[in-house]
C-alpha cells in the first residue's frame, strides 16, 4: 500500500501550536470552529488554491487540549509549492488568528505520513493543588484540585502501568478500533512554581486516554486510592466510576517523535496493522 503523494504533488510538513480554548478540537467540522478548519482555510487562502485542501495531523486533539509541538501534513501541487513555498509561513502568520501558529514549514522526506509514521507523541498535564486556586495568568492551561496531591505516591502508581496494554479502562472505545497502546514514559514532577505536572509518552493514545489515566493517579495522589488502583483498574479493562476523565484545559500535546528518514515508509505501514496483545 503506497502513501506517496499523488502525480503532480508534494508532501509538506508543518510544526504547529494551539491554544484549545476556542476550538472544538483539531478535527473539521461544519457548523464548529477548529484548527484542521481554520489551517485548511488559511492555506488555500493564502495559496489562492481553486481546491479545497486536506490536512493529516499526528494526534486529533479534543476540544480545548492545547498543543505546543503538532505535526500535520498536507499534499500540494508541485508547481504552487515551487513558487509559493518560501513564503508560506510568513504568508499564514499573517493570515491564522492569534490562537494558531505554524512554525515551520518544508517538504516532507519520502514516506513521510504525519499520522502513520509517528513512533510516540508526548503530552504534558499540568495540575495545580494550591489550597488558594491556580495563578490566573495560568488558568487556562492548568487544572485546580483542592486536594494536595503527592507526587511521589504518583509515581509509585505511574511505574505500575508501562508497558504495553490494553487500555480499555482509560479510553472512550471506537467500533473496530483497537485500545491496546504501549505507554512509554509516564512521571509526574513538581516544577518551582509548585505544580504537579504528569508527562505522558506513547506510541499512540486513544480518545480520553491521558486524561483518564491523570484522574485515576490524582485519587492515589490526594489520598483516596492506594497506590495499586490505576494498575488494577487497567488490568480489569472496563471503565471504573471512580475515575473521572479530567478537564481538557490541562492538557497539552508537546512534541511528536518520528524514526529516522530511512525507516519512515516502514513504520507508517506497520502503525496501519491492528494490534493484539503479544501474549
Amino acid at each position: 500500500m503506497s502513501d506517496d503523494p499523488a502525480p503532480g504533488q508534494v508532501r509538506v510538513r508543518l510544526d504547529l501550536s494551539y491554544d484549545g480554548a476556542e476550538f472544538s478540537g483539531w478535527a473539521k467540522q461544519r457548523s464548529r470552529r477548529t484548527v484542521q478548519g481554520e489551517l485548511e482555510s488559511a492555506i488555500r487562502t493564502v495559496l489562492r488554491l481553486p481546491e479545497p485542501v486536506e490536512l493529516t495531523v499526528a494526534g486529533r486533539t479534543d476540544a480545548g487540549v492545547h498543543a505546543r509541538g503538532q505535526v500535520a501534513h498536507v499534499d500540494l501541487p508541485a508547481e504552487v509549492w515551487a513558487a509559493e513555498g518560501e513564503k508560506l509561513r510568513r504568508r499564514l502568520a499573517g493570515r491564522l488568528p492569534w490562537d494558531v501558529r505554524v512554525w515551520q514549514v518544508g517538504e516532507a522526506p519520502a514516506g513521510f505520513n504525519a499520522r502513520f509514521s509517528a513512533i510516540w507523541r508526548r503530552y504534558a498535564y499540568r495540575v495545580g493543588d494550591h489550597p488558594g486556586g491556580v495563578d490566573p495568568l495560568l488558568r487556562g492551561h492548568v487544572l485546580w484540585h483542592d486536594r494536595p496531591v503527592d507526587v511521589d505516591a504518583m509515581n509509585t502508581a505511574a511505574a505500575l502501568m508501562l508497558g504495553e496494554h490494553d487500555f480499555a479502562a482509560y479510553c472512550k472505545k471506537r467500533e473496530g478500533a483497537t485500545t491496546i497502546r504501549t505507554l512509554l514514559d509516564l512521571h509526574w514532577e513538581r516544577t518551582p512554581e509548585g505544580l504537579a505536572v504528569a508527562t505522558v509518552r506513547a506510541d499512540a493514545f486513544c480518545h480520553n486516554m491521558v486524561r483518564a489515566l491523570v484522574g485515576a493517579m490524582l485519587l492515589v495522589g490526594d489520598g483516596h486510592r492506594a497506590l495499586g488502583f490505576p494498575a488494577e483498574v487497567l488490568a480489569g479493562r472496563v471503565r471504573h466510576s471512580a475515575v473521572n476523565v479530567v478537564r481538557p484545559h490541562g492538557l497539552t500535546l508537546e512534541e511528536v517523535g518520528y524514526p529516522p528518514d530511512d525507516q519512515l515508509a516502514a513504520r507508517n505501514l506497520q502503525a496501519r496493522n491492528l494490534r493484539t496483545l503479544c501474549r
